[in-house]
């Protein structure tokens, strides 16, 4: 049986839990998904860290320094012929390495791109680093978590990165396919981690 994402290929930058969370679930449904790493970005995980990513199933992975030009090079040739980007770099990162959406729909008008970051990509907020538990509070989840009257309880799992972050981006992505077999071109997505939660 057709998965419902096959033809779809999705180019993967992102690190951490939100986005390769997103790309798992896009690939679980039959995205082919390319993670694109940094060279040697296994071996930063750290002593006693798995080999292996377990957000990382279904993906095939290249290694690419953005930083360097034939690297860029590379890449964009690989987004010619993609559908989806998704980065979760600091707002203005993507700007400077030259993978931002303005760039990249220059090249391919259908693409659907989604950066995914705590506070979105303007505002006040948009360059404070954050953590999951930053978000959930700025969100007012951390205050209904608990028994009341006491103390917030803070969860043992990732709800922004995961719920706030992730499923919301995978889901606005799948919305901005469907957009685009309506209108004929890709969009950008400014997925904020605390705003989905």
């Amino acid at each position: 049986m057709p998965m419902p994402l096959e033809h779809i290929r999705v180019v993967d930058l992102s690190r951490l839990a939100p986005g390769p969370f997103c790309t798992m679930v896009l690939a679980d449904l039959g995205a082919d998904v390319i993670k694109v790493a940094e060279p040697g970005e296994a071996a930063r995980r750290g002593p006693g860290a798995p080999d292996v990513n377990p957000l990382d199933r279904n993906k095939r992975s290249l290694a690419l320094d953005l930083k360097q030009e034939a690297a860029r090079r590379a890449f964009y040739r690989l987004v010619d012929t993609s559908d989806v980007v998704v980065e979760g770099f600091r707002p203005g990162v993507a700007a400077r390495l030259g993978v931002d959406y303005e760039t990249l729909s220059g090249r391919n008008l259908r693409l659907v791109y989604c950066s995914i970051s705590g506070y979105g990509q303007d505002g006040p907020y948009r360059d404070l680093p954050g953590h999951d538990i930053n978000y959930i509070s700025v969100a007012g989840a951390l205050g209904i978590i608990g028994r009341p009257g006491a103390p917030p309880t803070i969860p043992l799992n990732i709800l922004a990165d995961y719920a706030g972050g992730g499923l919301m981006a995978a889901t606005a992505i799948m919305a901005a396919l469907l957009a685009r077999e309506k209108m004929g071109r890709g969009q950008f997505i400014d997925l904020a981690m605390t705003e989905g939660t």
